[in-house]
């Protein structure tokens, strides 16, 4: 039971999993494909335009209702990645494809983080999809010309 005069530190919630990106990668445009996914998902998170899971993602394909949808290749069921894709293919919403179901997980917030900001307890994910990109930055647009080449 929380006492109603506890300190704004006790209820204060862990931050988010961080990626540590060098500042003059993110100056000059030179972020690495994963490194820009995972700026562009947390900003996503914290908008509220990100779906996470195989259900609701592909209710969101199936709806048309997604920016860009994010596959892990190393899905146990094949299903789920012929769906996905062909989803994507026929509403024409780009895909991108990751190796580690822990990392997406990771990346897209499905863990606990420490005191030391260190991710524990990582689901992994097998698709997230993202409604709403969140605010502009070097992360979408790096994203956005890696996906148009």
């Amino acid at each position: 039971m929380r006492s109603r005069f506890m300190t704004q530190d006790a209820v204060a919630a862990p931050a988010p999993a961080t990626v540590e990106v060098p500042a003059d990668a993110a100056a000059k445009g030179t972020l690495t494909m994963e490194e820009a996914l995972a700026i562009v998902l947390r900003k996503s998170l914290a908008s509220d335009g990100l779906v996470r899971g195989a259900k609701e993602s592909i209710k969101a394909l199936d709806r048309k209702d997604a920016e860009l949808c994010v596959l892990c290749e190393g899905t146990e069921e094949a299903g789920i990645v012929s769906l996905v894709e062909a989803l994507c293919s026929e509403h024409k919403i780009p895909l991108v494809k990751v190796q580690d179901p822990k990392k997406l997980g990771e990346m897209a917030g499905l863990c606990k983080i420490d005191r030391e900001g260190n991710p524990r307890k990582v689901v992994g994910a097998s698709v997230v999809v993202i409604r709403q990109w969140g605010e502009e930055s070097v992360a979408r647009t790096t994203i956005l010309e890696q996906l148009n080449n």
